[in-house]
């Protein structure tokens, strides 16, 4: 049978994860790499997140260097969670979706409790209908909740709404975590400060993410409360990311949140983001699911659209939110070239 070819593969806008690391991260790595150095997060790279994150949240923090989002949520949640306890998320949320049972496994059975909220958003009120059962040995306890921001529609809590989240969740003892994959990109749409949409806001815990604004493989589990902590070392190394020359990823890290980088790098994707979503619009046939308030636009295509863009090479992400809308990320290297290349293959479809 004839194989049926289309223009090379162009993966742009399939995700942030498609880009390479920036310049800043690559140049620290050869630093890094310079000598030996203790291991096991004894290195001095390490050692010094722990003083450059307290700086940067205004507050003492607890940090440990982990190398993927998927092991940064689930052994955070692991931290905060009993075995037989409930962990509150949106349907939507990746901890529910993407991450293969991975918050269950490593927190040895906790239960994800998915809540339908309003446009990948949690509200409180459907939260505080929902915890239940306090105290009652045949179900399982309500223990913490995970909010992602940004959210899985794209869209960004208002500081307010987290703390209206953080609010219900405290007076019924619940520990909050952070699900922040896109953390930076979020930050900058909200124009605030990492204390302020954390701790301030009632965040325990924070799943900080790095690798989709620039590094290579590179995240941090950072603790507001110090007794959340519990013995996060020794589930690491038993879930076998307690990493030998963890320098390296320290070093992503270091160069990450120096100098502004994180900001940067995040405000570039976030105004690509705004200028495809912009020039998808103008289009008659295309219609925004959602606002665009950071680097993903979730678009409704017409298949003939859809299909003329994969002719193209594009790659469309049409799994995204059960099938409605596709889904279109901009990142820290985006060019607005890309954007411009991009909207003029979708015009041709007209």
């Amino acid at each position: 049978m004839a194989t049926i070819k289309t223009k090379r593969e162009r993966v742009k806008f399939a995700s942030d994860n498609v880009a390479g690391a920036c310049p800043e991260v690559l140049e620290a790595l050869l630093k890094a790499n310079e000598g030996d150095s203790a291991p096991y997060g004894n290195d001095d790279y390490s050692k010094s997140l722990q003083k450059k994150f307290s700086e940067i949240f205004e507050k003492e923090v607890i940090v440990y260097p982990i190398a993927s989002g998927t092991a940064a949520n689930a052994l955070a949640l692991a931290t905060m969670t009993p075995v037989f306890g409930n962990i509150y998320c949106h349907k939507l949320a990746h901890i529910n979706t993407d991450e293969c049972g991975a918050p269950e496994f490593y927190t040895g059975g906790a239960k994800l409790i998915p809540l339908v909220g309003v446009d990948g958003k949690i509200v409180p009120e459907e939260l505080e209908q929902n915890i239940s059962g306090v105290g009652i040995v045949h179900h399982t306890q309500p223990s913490s909740v995970s909010i992602t921001q940004v959210c899985e529609t794209g869209e960004v809590y208002e500081l307010d709404e987290i703390k209206e989240i953080t609010k219900v969740a405290h007076n019924h003892n619940l520990n909050m975590h952070m699900d922040g994959a896109r953390f930076a990109n979020a930050l900058v749409s909200l124009n605030c400060t990492p204390a302020e949409m954390t701790w301030k806001s009632g965040i325990d815990v924070l799943s900080f993410g790095a690798t989709k604004n620039g590094c290579i493989a590179a995240e941090a589990i950072i603790f507001f409360k110090p007794e959340l902590v519990g013995n996060l070392s020794f589930l690491m190394k038993r879930a076998g990311h307690l990493l030998s020359k963890m320098r390296f990823v320290s070093a992503q890290l270091e160069a990450y949140i120096s100098n502004n980088v994180w900001l940067d790098n995040a405000k570039n994707a976030n105004e690509m983001g705004k200028k495809l979503s912009e020039g998808l619009i103008k289009h008659n046939s295309i219609k925004l699911a959602y606002p665009t308030q950071a680097n993903e636009v979730f678009a409704k295509f017409p298949r003939e659209v859809i299909e003329h863009l994969n002719s193209e090479g594009y790659k469309m992400n049409e799994d995204e939110l059960d099938g409605q809308a596709a889904r279109l990320v901009a990142a820290w290297n985006t060019k607005i070239s890309d954007v411009e290349s991009f909207l003029e293959t979708v015009n041709q479809s007209k």
